[in-house]
């Protein structure tokens, strides 16, 4: 047999062991006393004696080379075996597995939910609409005319001429008092965007805003509708009042504090020392806002409210910072 066609055999047959069976009998096959070399020594008969000497030298050499071969294999099937063995002693089968971390609602829409819940109880029904708004629908229908001065109490992001990231979920109103008739009982939630960033703003927040109109709408049903919301959202003891204040739309306008629940009322830095937190703008809508929409201001009436819903979730789980609400830190957010 050609001593390299051997060789390539021995490599061929080295190189297919897997396991430590075939190690051990590929040994025998190999290099054992009956083993695939007493073919060669059994042709070095037929040979004169100077080629004896130097297929003996060849012989010698491959055997040698074949037996370090399957000496190292041997090594590294053991260093493999230990391996495993220090792992599994490593490893206590009877300890309880890790469980996958599993996500929860975030708490601003848990508050949302809550909020959508109390008033479709009331008889609310959801409304809403796009994000990107006309200017005359954020704006000129809510009664603020182009270079009004209202127009700065909300920092706007243009898009372009005309074209705005919603201020607040109004033109909702606005849209559905044009595509139907009163009687008109809706909340619109939903996102709204200004230009602003601090502790207690973010660019990206969300609202809850109310509309009720009909035939004999009082000041005195929107009181009711809040006071129940109030109650509802905070507790049935907490102390609500109504203060004169300013919208464009509405007409008389009013905001509406509750009761620190912070300090209860006794004063704390978060309230001021007031004893009071503000909690949301209301109003009885402007004849104005009636008017660009078709209403006849003579024969219905109807009131407006509108929340920061960020704003409740920090008063009702005692946050003092927005922007923890997007932070995506899964050790705050978990708590709630």
């Amino acid at each position: 047999m050609d001593i390299q066609e051997f060789k390539n055999k021995i490599e061929s047959e080295i190189s297919s062991i897997k396991t430590v069976d075939e190690l051990n009998n590929a040994k025998i096959s190999l290099v054992g006393r009956k083993g695939l070399f007493s073919e060669l020594i059994d042709s070095i008969k037929t040979l004169n004696n100077d080629e004896k000497k130097t297929f003996g030298r060849e012989i010698n050499e491959l055997k040698k080379w074949a037996e370090n071969s399957l000496k190292d294999l041997k090594e590294h099937f053991e260093a493999e075996e230990k391996r495993k063995k220090d792992l599994a002693s490593r490893i206590d089968f009877t300890m309880p597995g890790k469980r996958p971390v599993v996500g929860k609602k975030h708490p601003v829409a848990q508050v949302m939910d809550e909020i959508i819940k109390i008033f479709s109880t009331l008889g609310f029904s959801v409304a809403e609409g796009p994000d990107i708004e006309i200017d005359y629908y954020n704006f000129e229908a809510l009664n603020i005319p182009k270079d009004h001065p209202a127009r700065d109490m909300q920092d706007t992001f243009y898009i372009k001429k005309g074209v705005v990231l919603r201020t607040h979920t109004s033109p909702v109103q606005i849209r559905t008092m044009e595509s139907q008739l009163p009687p008109v009982k809706i909340i619109a939630p939903g996102a709204v965007y200004r230009c602003d960033s601090d502790v207690s703003h973010t660019p990206m927040f969300h609202q809850v805003e109310g509309l009720m109109v009909d035939k004999h709408i009082r000041f005195s049903d929107l009181k009711g509708i809040l006071s129940i919301f109030i109650q509802e959202m905070f507790g049935s003891k907490t102390p609500l009042r109504f203060r004169p204040s300013y919208f464009p739309f509405t007409e008389p306008s009013a905001e509406v504090d509750i009761g620190c629940v912070i300090c209860g009322g006794t004063g704390c830095r978060v309230c001021k020392d007031t004893g009071w937190l503000e909690i949301l703008g209301s109003g009885m809508v402007h004849p104005q806002v009636f008017r660009i929409v078709g209403y006849d201001p003579e024969e219905v009436a109807g009131f407006a409210f509108g929340m920061g819903v960020e704003r409740i979730a920090m008063l009702k789980f005692g946050i003092d910072d927005i922007r923890q609400f997007y932070y995506n830190d899964i050790r705050f957010l978990s708590q709630f």
